[in-house]
């Protein structure tokens, strides 16, 4: 093709090495003459690969700390240069510029050092200067070079390399240098909203990574996109395409899911559990969990934080639902929950989860951290005569633990580890106690000893009233109502425990 230009120099600086072997070898075997920095530069001579060193190119070491090694116009040159202009290839030729066909680097892990709670100066060390303007510089010149800005990027790379013996079509350059401009924005938002915070100075920029179509949006007549990279989340083993409404649902599963540690089952519907319990065994999780709401179960999407085996897949199989997210399957596990041909199943992936919220709201865009806080005992400040035992604090954080996954205002019963009812999306807090009553009636559930929990304060003491008389020993609560002492009056006349948290934990 007229477009395809041939590989003959490249220069490699990357901070991960992983992936990198083979492309190396494959470069190496095609004749390419690598230029390269640094640690990358040893590693390259430790493959046995002739490698170049950049600064026997400028002329200059790598200096201030590593802060500048590749920021020198025989490297820039090198990559800037057209080769269809005379004058640039002349004024190459003059200061001894080598041209650069290919660029491959990766950028200092700016994200992932804020995420970890490094200190600002530690943060600061990881704003790239060289490997940014790198790929800017290749992706600009995307006529003449290939720019390849991430190791996300190599598996494309290397099929290009092997099918067009080291060629490359401007189209695959095109593409290339449109991940580049992706890749090097999304980090500048990064460091952006970072520095913009420090000083006090927030603006929004949206940046989530590639789009990814739906078949449409919460309704037929809407449309919908994912922006981001699913597959760093889970990998989908079974299945029909995910859809809007399956993702909401799965980011809610996902966040209630983290917040346990014990052999936990959660089934969702619309975003809230319907179904949860905490066992020992798997098995028991999920019956326990399903036995919470079997009606509002099918059709649902269910998470647990432990390996699927043959029994439980057995017990679920007996289901209809869309989602089940899991760490695992055993193989027979996996052979049984694919007999369904629609049915989605998902293995779950540890990933950046996304500490911001965002939302639009009339000409703008309301943004919040998200709500991580998740309460144990040693949070409880028990209000009342009658504090709590093992048995009750267990059950109380565990109905915490639920409400706050829960759409406001909402209320939640749990006994047992077990979510026997719950209130959400009430319009007032006593209508989701009655809600919640309801629902373990309608169940036959017993609420004799049971725990409630509220993901705001109560106004009044109705709610608790009620809860009392449907044989509830136990709440737990943020307070802060004007009227808490009301409530704590009616606990305390009635042997009833109250603690507070002092967290609220409003979801609309």
């Amino acid at each position: 093709m007229d477009d395809a230009k041939k590989i003959r120099s490249a220069l490699i600086s990357v901070f991960y090495k992983d992936g990198l072997e083979s492309i190396v070898r494959k470069l190496a075997n095609e004749g390419v003459v690598i230029y390269s920095t640094g640690g990358t530069s040893g590693f390259i001579e430790s493959l046995g690969v002739p490698v170049i060193s950049v600064e026997s190119v400028t002329g200059y070491p790598s200096i201030l700390g590593g802060r500048v090694k590749t920021l020198h116009p025989k490297v820039f040159g090198g990559i800037l240069g057209r080769r269809s202009l005379d004058s640039d290839l002349s004024e190459m030729k003059q200061y001894g510029i080598p041209a650069i066909d290919l660029v491959i680097v990766d950028l200092y892990p700016f994200r992932a050092t804020l995420a970890s709670g490094a200190s600002h100066d530690e943060v600061i060390e990881k704003i790239d200067i060289g490997g940014i303007s790198l790929i800017r510089a290749a992706a600009k010149n995307y006529a003449d070079v290939l720019i390849v800005p991430s190791s996300k990027h190599y598996g494309e790379l290397s099929e290009i390399l092997e099918s067009g013996h080291c060629s490359t079509t401007l189209s695959q350059r095109a593409r290339f240098a449109a991940y580049a401009f992706a890749e090097s924005s999304g980090y500048d938002a990064a460091i952006a909203g970072y520095t913009g915070m420090k000083a006090g100075h927030n603006e929004f920029r949206g940046v989530a990574g590639k789009s990814t179509p739906l078949r449409y949006g919460e309704n037929p007549h809407q449309e919908g996109a994912f922006f981001g990279d699913l597959n760093e989340a889970f990998e989908q083993l079974h299945g029909k395409e995910l859809s809007y409404n399956n993702l909401l649902d799965l980011d809610a599963a996902v966040s209630l899911i983290r917040d346990f540690s014990e052999t936990t089952f959660a089934i969702l519907k619309h975003n809230n559990a319907c179904g949860a319990a905490s066992r020992p065994l798997l098995s028991d999780a999920w019956k326990a969990a399903l036995a919470g709401d079997p009606v509002s179960a099918y059709g649902g999407v269910l998470v647990t934080n432990r390996m699927i085996d043959e029994e439980t897949a057995a017990e679920i199989n007996l289901l209809f639902f869309e989602i089940i997210i899991a760490p695992g399957y055993e193989k027979n596990a996996l052979l049984l929950l694919k007999s369904k041909k629609n049915r989605i199943i998902l293995q779950a992936k540890p990933f950046d989860y996304q500490p911001k919220q965002f939302r639009t709201v009339l000409n703008g865009v309301l943004m919040q951290d998200k709500d991580l806080k998740t309460e144990s005992s040693a949070d409880f400040r028990v209000v009342t005569e009658k504090g709590t035992d093992e048995e009750v604090a267990r059950d109380l954080v565990f109905a915490s633990k639920i409400v706050k996954h829960s759409k406001s205002n909402a209320i939640v019963l749990v006994k047992g580890e077990q979510l026997l009812g719950s209130g959400v999306g009430q319009t007032s807090r006593v209508d989701a106690v009655r809600q919640a009553i309801d629902k373990a009636a309608a169940f036959e559930l017993d609420l004799r000893g049971a725990v409630m929990a509220s993901d705001a304060f109560f106004p009044f003491s109705d709610s608790v009233e009620l809860a009392h008389k449907a044989g509830v020993r136990a709440i737990i609560q943020p307070g802060g109502s004007v009227r808490d002492q009301d409530t704590i009056d009616y606990c305390n006349s009635h042997k009833l425990s109250m603690v507070f948290t002092g967290i609220r934990h409003f979801r609309h």
